[in-house]
């Protein structure tokens, strides 16, 4: 499977990872409206719209040293470099990294406001891309094992109806998905649908238990589909260990995590 490819074939678009929700100034705002909006939220920064269009965008750094008084449209930047719904998302990281400029506007043809795609999003982007791959190679490994046939779908599956294959979770990397779910970085599952008889959880465990804690009861899946059910080495150790449902999944906080290990060593 190319790597460069989502799961229908096809190049990721800025349309696929763009915020849709979002937050604008008016050119007639003042800098203290705009600097109290700032203090009171995430952002370091707002598109300048008049209704749908885009005007300018004003970052933090434009009302350094401002008038408070001052009206936003004489402090904007009016240079703007926007993308376009129907680009790459590899080809707007380009534009990220070489303009310096972390959030992107997106405008349709007729130059309106449809979203806003971050340096984050791209992030998202190349983490969730990653998952093909290790679908692809799994589903190869279970047709030379097994000497079946395995399709791969994309499905939305229930979390209750999910059957563990590891026994345990970290506490520490468990706060980071949980982060990550938070702010939009929704990974899909890997699924192994035994034959229609279970469903597997072959990778997300850390990624379900953030959801459970959430109160979300379906998530994304990549689903690799056996033909007959297969007596598979996960399955017989989900049933030693007594997994029957992700709350049978423990935390534990008496270890790392190998990614938060690492990084605490690099710090």
């Amino acid at each position: 499977m190319d790597s460069a490819l989502d799961h229908n074939g096809a190049k990721p678009t800025v349309d696929d990872y763009m915020t849709r929700d979002v937050a604008t100034v008016s050119p007639d705002d003042t800098v203290r409206d705009v600097a109290t909006r700032i203090s009171e939220s995430e952002h370091n920064g707002f598109p300048v719209t008049e209704g749908r269009r885009v005007e300018g965008f004003v970052s933090a750094r434009d009302l350094l040293l401002s008038d408070p008084d001052e009206l936003v449209f004489k402090v904007m930047s009016d240079e703007l470099i926007v993308a376009h719904p129907e680009m790459k998302v590899t080809d707007a990281a380009r534009v990220i990294l070489r303009s310096g400029i972390q959030k992107l506007p997106v405008v349709d043809d007729a130059g309106n406001l449809v979203g806003i795609i971050s340096n984050s999003d791209v992030i998202r982007s190349q983490i969730e891309r990653a998952t093909p791959e290790k679908v692809g190679k799994l589903k190869r490994t279970l047709e030379t094992i097994h000497g079946i046939e395995a399709r791969e779908e994309r499905r939305t599956v229930e979390l209750a109806e999910l059957v563990p294959t590891q026994g345990k979770v970290y506490a520490d990397e468990l706060e980071g998905r949980q982060y990550e779910l938070e702010h939009g970085l929704a990974e899909p599952l890997v699924v192994i649908d035994n034959g229609g008889v279970e469903l597997l959880l072959a990778d997300g465990h850390h990624r379900v238990m953030a959801a459970e804690r959430a109160g979300i009861e379906e998530m994304d899946a990549y689903v690799i589909a056996l033909e007959r059910r297969v007596d598979l080495g996960m399955a017989r150790t989900a049933d030693k260990e007594g997994l029957e449902s992700i709350s049978d999944i423990h935390v534990v906080d008496y270890a790392h995590h190998p990614l938060v290990e690492t990084i605490e060593r690099l710090q």
